[in-house]
């Protein structure tokens, strides 16, 4: 491993034999030595070995240990040579954040927000398998699969403008249903607009501090002590099962085309074949229910909102800032050694981060590029940055998607009791409400790494840029 600057650590392509290019890791001196004891330096060689590989591996500085591709992992593959891998996308495909802004301030709601916690906890279903209020037929939850976001609006879940305010508007156009097993959508159907568990939360937030002044105005955080509220879900047990049934699909495959892998949980499919195809649309579909799912959410949480303070969404000023996808497959056009070009770009615990360049920028951020959504953990802050050009150049317009795991949720169960985690959260002023005592242990503050570093890292590179920084008040764990 090569130290290139105060940001950046290169695996050189000569580290294996199969490497067809560099592995590029975004740490500082301290962020490194904690990535060095995890297997997920390996991981993102072992990703540069893939067939059609453009660019470099990339990999945040909240890279750990994941199936196949590191968590943290980003990687583009060429549209004619390249594959598309389910490990590079991962198991809960478009686990993503929204974040919702308000024109409410901590002093309005710092009495209340127990009673908004426990009212969301009512109203939005959460927990592992916990099944939501919809009923669904097998035609809607084709629709739902084929139009994402825009089902869920269409039949009165939330507002026209939360569509804009979606990476890919909520919905890709690539997806076909067709594609997704019926066990997927069996799965899928009684799921759609609950939370989940593991490391999906719900969490009101107040705006502790703005770096970038008329970046944070321009995505509607005004001034300190603003409300806002961060949802945090993906595709549950529909895009679970798209998953594990492509991974299937790709061992098979992955002989077929008689294609080299270094792990087996690398497993692809050539992005012009028929499985590759099928994958790709499958897991569109799958991105597609997560934006469904998340919007859904939306519109319960502004219900709550309404329900504990008497008075409608509208008037507390309950507008989306922008929906990010952590997990995710896009066909993108980028700009590689001069030439602009298509390619897949895989994003597994990685975030988006266009600048004011792309039109997939919502006209009104144009300006300030992407608002990208970095949720930490449950004590400590979230942040909200930007897309710059630097990340367009680099990293095919990426950065990191969070805090990143430095403990297992194992470990973690034999390091933390639940009374201890909601304790010292209470002596930080956070009221937490959860689902089980397992959501809460495996999700402690102290399994995480600093979120504080890790964005830090991300601004000094150039990657994306602080604009805010977000403290929790009131969480709902699955």
């Amino acid at each position: 491993m090569e130290r290139l600057d105060d940001f950046r650590y290169q695996i050189p392509r000569t580290h294996k034999q199969c490497m067809r290019t560099d592995a590029l890791i975004f740490a500082d001196a301290k962020m490194i030595e904690s990535i060095k004891r995890d297997n997920a330096p390996e991981q993102a060689a072992n990703v540069a070995c893939l067939p059609g590989i453009v660019g470099k591996s990339y990999a945040m500085p909240d890279i750990h240990w994941g199936y196949g591709f590191p968590i943290g992992g980003v990687a583009a593959f060429d549209t004619a040579e390249g594959v598309i891998s389910p490990g590079g996308i991962g198991y809960d495909v478009n686990c993503g954040v929204r974040l919702v802004r308000t024109d409410l301030t901590a002093t309005d709601i710092q009495s209340k927000v127990k009673s908004l916690i426990d009212a969301i906890f009512n109203n939005v279903p959460s927990g592992v398998g916990e099944k939501g209020k919809l009923r669904l037929s097998m035609s809607d939850i084709d629709d739902v699969l084929e139009r994402g976001a825009e089902w869920a609006v269409s039949k009165g879940y939330g507002w026209d403008q939360d569509l804009v305010s979606c990476e890919e508007n909520g919905r890709m156009k690539s997806a076909d249903s067709s594609k997704v097993d019926l066990k997927a959508k069996q799965r899928g159907a009684p799921q759609l607009g609950t939370l989940g568990g593991g490391n999906h939360f719900l969490e009101i937030q107040r705006v502790d501090e703005i770096y970038d002044k008329d970046a944070a105005n321009a995505f509607g955080l005004t001034h300190e002590g603003q409300i806002t509220v961060s949802i945090h879900s993906g595709s549950r047990g529909c895009g679970h099962q798209i998953a594990s049934d492509y991974i299937r699909v790709m061992e098979r495959t992955v002989k077929k085309y008689q294609i080299a892998v270094p792990d087996r949980q690398l497993a692809c499919a050539p992005v012009t074949s028929g499985e590759g195809e099928d994958c790709f649309a499958a897991m569109s579909a799958a991105a597609n229910y997560a934006w469904a799912n998340r919007q859904i959410i939306l519109h319960w949480l502004r219900e709550s909102f309404e329900h504990a303070l008497g008075e409608k969404a509208e008037a507390l000023g309950m507008s989306l800032v922008y929906d990010v996808a952590h997990n995710i497959c896009k066909r993108e056009r980028h700009d590689v050694d001069g030439k602009s070009m298509e390619v897949y770009v895989h994003r597994k615990g990685a975030t988006r981060a266009f600048d004011s360049s792309r039109q997939e920028v919502p006209a009104e951020y144009r300006s300030f590029g992407q608002p990208v959504l970095i949720p930490g953990d449950m004590g400590s802050a979230s942040y909200v940055l930007a897309g710059t050009a630097a990340a367009m150049k680099e990293t095919f317009g990426s950065t990191c998607h969070g805090a990143g795991r430095q403990m297992s949720r194992t470990a973690a169960t034999k390091r933390f009791t639940a009374k201890e985690v909601v304790a010292s959260l209470q002596k930080k002023g956070i009221y937490v409400r959860a689902a089980s005592k397992d959501g809460v242990v495996e999700e402690a503050p102290g399994a995480y790494k600093d979120v504080d570093d890790v964005v830090n890292i991300t601004h000094g590179a150039g990657i994306s840029r602080l604009v805010a920084r977000l403290k929790p008040m009131g969480v709902m764990k699955g």
